[in-house]
């Protein structure tokens, strides 16, 4: 599914990685810990192919990660950054736009309310301008865009960091629970609870 191998890459005359070997299966459940600085968002920004690598090579359900493969890759990813890099309009125009730019179309409203509920999200904050939302907000907003686009790979970097625990462990089952290729980033102990997930520490 998502090879990495013998890869190397200096940012800024640091060495992130040199002969990074790393692999994940479909649908295997991946939480990466370790100390800040040491590369796991921007293993991220490289599947993404936001960052090219000096050497080695990664690929994607056997497609390299090269301009010409790199469209088809990132329509089967579903990215969710640590800042929650979200467009500030209201959060009902932001929404409209993901769903017309990738195609969505008469969205199953009794399934995106559902999602809204147990997101613990009311219907008003689709009214409000993104600006105006609290970080836990941003961060239910940016997982709810996620599950609609049911993607078949997730990379979520800190996707719990402003939740409080509740919220926290709902998300962790409901994400664990699903049929894809997660890989997460997260210092919260909430992931290390199933043991469905495959902890790599670097």
């Amino acid at each position: 599914m998502i090879k990495c191998e013998s890869v190397y890459l200096k940012l800024k005359d640091k060495e992130i990685f040199s002969g990074l070997n790393f692999f994940v299966q479909k649908n295997e459940k991946i939480l990466l810990q370790g100390k800040s600085g040491i590369g796991k968002t921007t293993l991220f920004k490289l599947l993404l192919g936001f960052e090219t690598i000096d050497k080695g090579k990664i690929s994607f359900n056997n497609l390299d990660i090269v301009k010409e493969h790199i469209k088809n890759i990132r329509q089967q990813i579903f990215y969710l950054s640590q800042d929650i890099d979200l467009k500030d309009e209201r959060v009902k125009n932001l929404l409209d736009e993901i769903w017309e730019y990738n195609n969505i179309e008469n969205q199953d409203k009794i399934h995106f309310s559902h999602l809204l509920n147990f997101l613990d999200l009311k219907d008003t904050i689709l009214n409000q301008p993104v600006k105006e939302l609290s970080g836990g907000e941003r961060q239910r907003i940016g997982l709810l865009i996620g599950f609609v686009l049911d993607r078949p790979v997730w990379l979520l970097d800190e996707p719990t960091s402003a939740l409080d625990d509740t919220m926290k462990n709902k998300i962790a089952e409901y994400v664990i629970g699903q049929d894809k290729t997660i890989i997460i980033i997260s210092h919260d102990d909430v992931w290390k609870k199933n043991k469905s997930i495959k902890i790599e520490r670097w």
